[in-house]
């Protein structure tokens, strides 16, 4: 019997070509974006799983505003407090300190960016395989060095060949290689090429400072420790080490663990550096997923429902021989299920196919693990599911047709048959509908932040970090031999670039009752000129003034507001850093508002001062010969940090940075769109193809009486429109409402004008119009002779 079926389910197939084309392909494209985003949320949820005991290991995290997220940073001393004070749940403890440094292997130096100074139980807590050495005393000696399987073969051409050599690190001191360990994967949010122990830093001044901020620190509790419990201790630890540090910042700290498994799917802000996720983005690629097969599935329901006349024959000869309603449901089902495993052999050819393309658009090395039952398991429940939810109604309604109507051909197919196809349609096209609407709002809001001027002068303007000990230590030597450059205008050194890092301190203020937490940056007397803001009260940082150095300070124009004051008088105020003065100091000047964080973030105040702390140098470029320029900044950091590459960025490419997830969403979205676009007509062009051969001697007498091309085309057009343009009505409402929620990660965001909406639905309706008129006008052109040669 199954034999059977199977025969005549490939008959049908073949006998119905253009249908079984727009099924196969509606559900190829279903499925294929189906697995595309499955691999991606697969990936996205796996991060952090392979780690032994990774469901014993916490990342601990310090809070200092209730109002803003947690940061990882913490300083030396607090791991070994944890574990002296909580010994029977804080079993283990790992220090982590992200570093950049230069390796020297004879005459060639490699500037590393991926270096952890971590703790010698660092391969004993994480679970990063070693190829060679023992994980458990790679780390012990201080002098010694672990390195990755492609950093192993990048220094000496194999990991044999590594074991036992020696690098010198950061021109200073000599470490031996002690281990090699695989790469580090892809789902991991710790990645590094080079591990060297931070034992080696235990004797220095600023180890054991307790308000610093240098280093992440993982705990693992015991088998049997509550989170929540120890917890409750961590206020009064935080007292006993913290108390006095606290009193004397007017500020609170706080503590709190953030396990493993959840750090990357974990809201990350901008005082955490390590690889984040967005669960959001991966709940809306599941429902963008689900929502595309739903269409491709719509497709198949709706045709195979049309052509319930031309199987009638068949289903009644079945009745009349014996076969019972459920042998027929099964049929049915089972020429579903065929179709949907022909389409899901095709959707995985096609994905091999442009896994490198999606790759390369999500920044990741997504691949399909054929040796792991999950995919199998995918692709079963696909075609089941798909199978079944596809061919069910279908199924129902073909295997209760009468059989003495069938075999008479006097069937048909009713007004309630109608009404479930045109519903059928609304859905589909009321999902397409809202992924256009979602696209243009997402380019739309692409666009105005690209284009919103952020206050500051980003253009021509070169950005160098300063992460090697040389060039902190001669940046004076290399601002002053740029400033006497005809076609440099400004070079200025500071703590943190726009986009880039803005730490928080708490400031005593003259008039405030409470401390005042703000945003700073500490940068030099160029500062203000480099970047082309604008003073609205007051006077810049001036070397005509030399107490400027200890004395003054500049705030933006939201720092003044937040203390109560106008530009003008906030000017002359006094203001004490609670961290790093001794002495208070004047407010000299106040800037304009200036975009110096993500425009996802609301303004927020900062302060400006001379202290020490330069992390990143910005260069004006004056000339229009940019090459020109950039061999004379070249040439000067090459006479003061010679061993060490130039490296730098434009800041106008901070952009791309910041918002490389959204614009990524925003390609995908478009994608995704299109896709669901070209399925949703696959299906109008199939009910315009049968709406056509239905009418087709209804067509003929027509135009022998008269009727035009015109008429025809509207007469066809109109019933099949009619459930487009209630999508779309159904659709906006719904595609503002999404938008709007998505817009709410945005402090700066576009409007949601009406004429993106008209957009959406001119782009629907004109596809749809396109899609119909095409078979439309065919039939309408057709000799009448044909249809009515019968009669």
């Amino acid at each position: 019997m199954f034999k059977n079926y199977l025969k005549s389910a490939w008959r049908n197939l073949k006998k119905s070509r253009v249908f079984s084309l727009i099924n196969i392909l509606g559900l190829t494209i279903g499925i294929t974006v189906c697995m595309m985003i499955f691999l991606f949320v697969m990936n996205e949820f796996s991060f952090d799983k392979f780690h032994a005991k990774g469901d014993r290991i916490y990342r601990v995290m310090r809070g200092f505003d209730k109002n803003k997220e947690a940061a990882p940073w913490l300083s030396g001393p607090y791991a070994t407090a944890l574990l002296n004070d909580f010994p029977e749940d804080i079993k283990m403890a790992v220090r982590v300190l992200p570093s950049n440094d230069l390796i020297t292997i004879g005459d060639v130096s490699f500037n590393e960016k991926k270096v952890y100074i971590a703790d010698s139980t660092f391969f004993r807590m994480f679970s990063f395989p070693f190829i060679q050495g023992d994980p458990n005393t790679a780390l012990n000696n201080p002098n010694s060095i672990v390195l990755t399987e492609t950093t192993a073969k990048k220094y000496f051409g194999s990991v044999e060949n590594a074991m036992g050599k020696t690098v010198e690190f950061n021109k200073s001191r000599l470490l031996k290689v002690n281990g090699v360990t695989k790469d580090v994967p892809a789902n991991s949010h710790l990645t590094f090429d080079l591990v060297t122990p931070l034992s080696f830093y235990y004797n220095q001044a600023w180890f054991p400072v307790w308000i610093n901020n240098n280093n992440f620190t993982y705990v693992m509790l015991g088998e049997h420790s509550d989170k929540a419990r120890l917890e409750k201790n961590f206020p009064q630890f935080m007292e006993k080490y913290m108390g006095k540090d606290m009193e004397k910042l007017g500020a609170k700290f706080t503590l709190a663990l953030t396990p493993m498994k959840d750090v990357y799917l974990g809201v990350g802000s901008t005082f955490d550096p390590v690889k984040h996720g967005d669960k959001n983005v991966v709940y809306i690629f599941l429902s963008i997923a689900v929502l595309i097969l739903l269409i491709a599935c719509i497709n198949f329901m709706n045709l195979s429902t049309i052509r319930a006349v031309e199987r009638s024959r068949e289903v009644g000869l079945r009745k009349v021989l014996g076969a019972v309603r459920k042998q027929l449901i099964g049929q049915f089902i089972g020429e579903s299920i065929l179709l949907t495993t022909i389409s899901s052999l095709l959707a995985l050819g096609i994905l091999q196919i442009i896994l490198p393309l999606y790759n390369n658009m999500l920044d990741q090395s997504l691949v399909v693990s054929w040796n792991t039952p999950v995919i199998y398991f995918f692709l079963l429940g696909t075609i089941l599911v798909v199978g079944i939810l596809a061919g069910s109604y279908p199924a129902f309604f073909l295997s209760a047709f009468k059989p003495i109507e069938s075999l008479k051909g006097k069937l048909k197919l009713g007004k309630g048959g109608f009404f479930f196809r045109q519903s059928l349609v609304v859905v589909q096209f009321s999902i397409t509908v809202i992924l256009i609407i979602g696209t243009i709002i997402i380019m739309n809001q692409m666009r105005f932040v690209r284009n919103k001027e952020l206050g500051y002068d980003k253009e021509q303007t070169v950005v160098i970090k300063i992460d090697n000990n040389p060039f902190y230590e001669h940046r004076n030597t290399f601002k002053n031999e740029l400033q006497s450059r005809n076609d440099i205008s400004f070079v200025s050194a500071m703590s943190g670039e726009p986009g880039g890092f803005f730490d928080q301190h708490t400031f005593e203020v003259e008039g405030q009752r409470d401390v005042f937490k703000s945003r700073t940056e500490f940068a030099d007397f160029e500062f203000v000129k480099t970047l082309g803001l604008k003073i609205i009260a007051g006077r810049d940082f001036s070397g005509s003034f030399p107490t400027d150095t200890t004395d003054a300070v500049l705030i933006n124009k939201t720092a003044a507001t937040q203390l109560g004051f106008t530009p003008d008088q906030a000017v002359g105020k006094w203001i004490k850093n609670t961290v790093r003065d001794t002495a208070r100091r004047k407010v000299i000047g106040v800037v304009e508002d200036f975009n110096f964080l993500s425009l996802k973030e609301n303004m927020d105040a900062l302060i400006i001062a001379p202290n020490e702390d330069r992390r990143v140098a910005l260069v004006k470029i004056k000339s229009n010969n940019i090459q020109a320029s950039m061999n004379t900044i070249k040439d000067a950091y090459k006479k003061i940090a010679p061993d060490y590459p130039f490296e730098y960025s434009f800041l106008d490419q901070k952009f791309d940075e910041m918002y490389r997830a959204d614009l990524r969403q925003q390609k995908l979205l478009s994608i995704f769109s299109g896709l669901a676009i070209f399925i949703a007509c696959l299906g109008l062009f199939g009910l315009a193809s049968f709406t056509a051969a239905k009418r087709f001697k209804e067509i003929g007498v027509r135009k022998v009486l008269g009727s035009s091309t015109e008429n025809i085309v509207m007469l066809l057009s109109k019933d099949l429109l009619k459930p487009v343009m209630i999508a779309t009505l159904i659709a906006i409402p719904l595609g503002y409402l999404a938008m709007s929620r998505w817009l709410e990660n945005f402090a700066y965001k576009t409007p949601l004008s009406w004429w993106i909406f008209a957009i959406a639905a001119m782009i629907t309706f004109g596809i749809a119009l396109f899609t119909i008129s095409f078979k439309a006008v065919k039939a309408a052109l057709m000799n009448p002779v044909k249809s009515l040669r019968t009669e």
